[in-house]
């Protein structure tokens, strides 16, 4: 965070002073009109059309605003948060500046690219607002520590798009491996494989016109425009992404970590390297994370470039314990005993409409969402940690009561956090 003095944001201004007037209760930031939730979506290509048709199936939650810098999704935007005309209108914008000046809005929806999160983040608390931000709820590993601060400071609900926390099916399983189901858990490991096309290569170019470019990189440093970057295919590079343990990776490491009661590694090493493709890409396509914690390792393994050989495993977890074994993926776990005998099996929800209508009920009522900043703060640390080891070359020795770096190489301690457009980035 080297454009935005840290000491600033930390000890707060007169901006905060001015926001003290705001309502700080949870409750009081409802529509007072019966409780109506009024919701603003920033992002509609496909992660905020998915979230836009489930905050839909939630009594009285009304969609406000679709904001998007690509022109051409706000029609469809629009079209999904009306339910096609059958729900009020939303006004298109692409600006999502713009919904945060409206008092009535009560939340934003952040569905963009991972370099906005930590932004739309602040700034939504900053506004009032509070917030339900996408996985993983930051880019770097500083931003978490924002996030949390300016919602703490603004007394905001923040919940991260870890939907799982919120599902029967994984709330079972951690409740069975907490009860002592598989004795003490030693091991886990969680993987994701898929079979990605390259993404090619491409020469720097104006953007077109459908898209505000400028809005589009927003806090991140300005670079040229190239037609393999968006919009899927950010995740691929380090400016904007975090690579497939950021994108997917996340959701099985938060799994982890939450069964086997971890906060933070003390040491990461990892192996990954881009076997597949010659291309533009910039993040691996392949790699395996370990993370240990006192007696404890966790690992995780990506492959982009091929798909698993059974149909719907492409994501999975395996917790390793003294008394078993507990496998699972989104279609249900399975406990073994210690001779290899199937005990037990459960399927449910992974909890995608729930996982929404908590962050409602928290706006509503108070309390604490399922998948709090402070907790996705961890899961991402996870993915941030595995990406400064592999591109420092390094292993990483980790303090585990803070997620932070101990002793670390020049490179490391420069990959911890990144540079800015202030005019995006706030400060508190």
């Amino acid at each position: 965070m080297r454009d935005i003095d840290r000491r600033r944001f930390l000890a707060g201004t007169a901006g905060a002073v001015a926001l003290s007037a705001l309502p700080t209760s949870h409750l009081a930031a409802a529509n007072q009109s019966a409780n109506k939730v009024v919701l603003a979506i920033m992002g509609l290509r496909n992660r905020g059309v998915q979230l836009a048709e489930r905050f839909n199936q939630i009594e009285n939650v009304e969609i406000a605003y679709v904001c998007d810098c690509d022109e051409r999704q706000i029609a469809k935007g629009i079209d999904v948060a009306s339910a096609g005309g059958t729900r009020p209108r939303p006004q298109g914008v692409s600006d999502s500046r713009q919904a945060l000046d409206d008092p009535a809005v009560d939340a934003l929806v952040v569905a963009v690219p991972n370099h906005w999160h930590a932004a739309a983040t602040i700034a939504g608390c900053q506004a009032g607002k509070h917030v339900y931000v996408e996985k993983p709820c930051s880019q770097t590993a500083e931003e978490g520590e924002l996030m949390m601060a300016a919602a703490e400071r603004h007394d905001r609900v923040v919940q991260v798009g870890m939907q799982r926390r919120s599902g029967a099916l994984y709330r079972r399983l951690v409740e069975r491996v907490r009860e002592g189901a598989i004795g003490e858990v030693l091991y886990a490991k969680s993987y994701y494989y898929r079979n990605r096309p390259t993404i090619g290569h491409a020469k720097p170019e104006p953007p077109p016109a459908w898209l505000d470019f400028d809005v589009w990189q927003g806090p991140a440093t300005e670079r040229e425009y190239q037609s393999n970057i968006l919009h899927y295919n950010w995740h691929n590079f380090w400016h904007w992404g975090n690579g497939e343990i950021g994108n997917n990776g996340v959701h099985s490491i938060d799994i982890c970590r939450w069964a086997m009661d971890m906060d933070f590694p003390t040491q990461v090493d990892v192996q990954a390297m881009k076997l597949r493709y010659d291309d533009d890409a910039e993040t691996p396509d392949t790699m395996t994370a370990h993370f240990r914690e006192g007696n404890k390792l966790m690992v995780w393994e990506g492959v982009s470039w091929s798909d698993p050989y059974r149909t719907g495993e492409g994501f999975g977890i395996e917790l390793r314990g003294t008394e078993g074994t507990l496998v699972a993926n989104d279609s249900g776990y399975t406990i073994y005993d210690i001779s290899r005998a199937a005990t037990e099996h459960e399927t449910g929800s992974r909890g995608d409409v729930e996982h929404c209508q908590d962050f409602v009920d928290r706006i509503r009522n108070g309390g604490t969402p399922q998948a709090t900043l402070q907790e996705g703060h961890r899961s991402a640390m996870f993915c941030h940690l595995a990406n400064i080891a592999h591109r420092s070359g390094e292993s990483l020795n980790v303090d585990a009561r803070t997620g932070h770096l101990v002793k670390p190489s020049e490179q490391a301690a420069q990959l911890w956090s990144r540079d800015y457009r202030s005019k995006w980035m706030p400060s508190v």
